[in-house]
């Protein structure tokens, strides 16, 4: 039976990821080490670009697990997420079966058997999860989902095993690792948040906004990786942006500058490559009126 290496404490949970280049803080490393321990679904909820499916990629990779992703979208349903049969090659099998002469005057009960074969059987991302584990499931914006496919979810984390009525159960030999991420654009139900345990995600301080930038873009140089987390933060703390900056976009927009040759920040660059920070023209004008200002703190 697989087994899957776990660390053996909080920090080497925190070790781990920062090998990865996921930067996180004691909470977040104890709530992933309790889940990975007790086998209990990690629940992250928190603003776009807070680094929730990050967290999951890099989970996988400093355990060296195959990510299987499940992207979550209104009126999603369990066929989405379970398996389909593939039906072009169901047929082509069929044509095959009567081209050498075992068509419907022979044994049409095997041939239809023949049909539900696990080589038509196309898994879908929880099914390849219970088949492939140890594996790191995340079903991403749960949030998106409707009540029912809730439910459906809940049935399957409680067991980590599914039905196919033409083949049987399938179970997971080691449950997989699963990650389910939030935006908060609904409630989830008690039911969900119970089976799982809950962490809640913000978006980083300066310093360790800072320490990202170092992790993730090393080529930034010191001073603007600084200046341009102490623009975001400020960006942050305001209200008057229809969306603020993740730190995907600070990561984006330090990238940019540095693929500019800027190694300071100045108003010029800053106004240049806003794109890279801000999704919206109502954003973009508000900051680049409040660059002066942003630039000066």
């Amino acid at each position: 039976m697989a087994v899957l290496n776990l660390p053996e404490d909080v920090d080497a949970v925190e070790q781990l990821l920062r090998g990865t280049g996921y930067v996180t803080d004691e909470s977040l490393a104890t709530i992933v080490h309790l889940s990975l321990r007790m086998q209990r679904p990690l629940l992250l909820e928190g603003e776009p670009g807070t680094g929730k499916t990050a967290l999951a990629e890099s989970i996988a990779q400093a355990l060296d697990l195959p990510l299987i992703r499940l992207q979550c979208y209104e009126g999603i349903d369990a066929t989405q997420a379970l398996y389909d049969w593939d039906f072009p090659r169901q047929i082509l099998h069929l044509r095959a079966l009567e081209a050498a002469g075992g068509s419907a005057g022979s044994n049409v009960e095997e041939a239809e058997k023949s049909l539900y074969d696990e080589r038509f059987l196309l898994a879908r991302p929880v099914l390849a999860a219970l088949r492939e584990s140890p594996a790191v499931l995340l079903v991403d914006e749960i949030d998106r989902a409707d009540d029912e496919f809730e439910a459906f979810l809940l049935e399957v984390l409680s067991t980590y095993q599914v039905t196919i009525p033409e083949i049987g159960t399938v179970r997971a030999t080691v449950p997989p690792v699963v990650v389910l991420t939030s935006n908060r654009t609904r409630e989830l139900h008690d039911a969900l948040k119970r089976r799982c345990l809950y962490h809640w995600i913000d978006h980083p301080g300066l310093e360790r906004e800072v320490e990202i930038l170092h992790s993730r873009a090393p080529e930034i140089s010191e001073t603007l990786a600084r200046q341009v987390a102490n623009v975001v933060q400020q960006l942050r703390d305001g209200d008057d942006l229809l969306k603020p900056p993740g730190v995907a976009e600070t990561l984006d927009w330090a990238r940019a500058l540095h693929a500019l040759g800027a190694s300071e920040l100045d108003l010029a660059t800053a106004s240049s490559t806003l794109g890279a920070l801000v999704k919206y023209r109502e954003d973009r004008d508000r900051v680049r009126q409040a660059l002066d200002r942003l630039l000066a703190v």
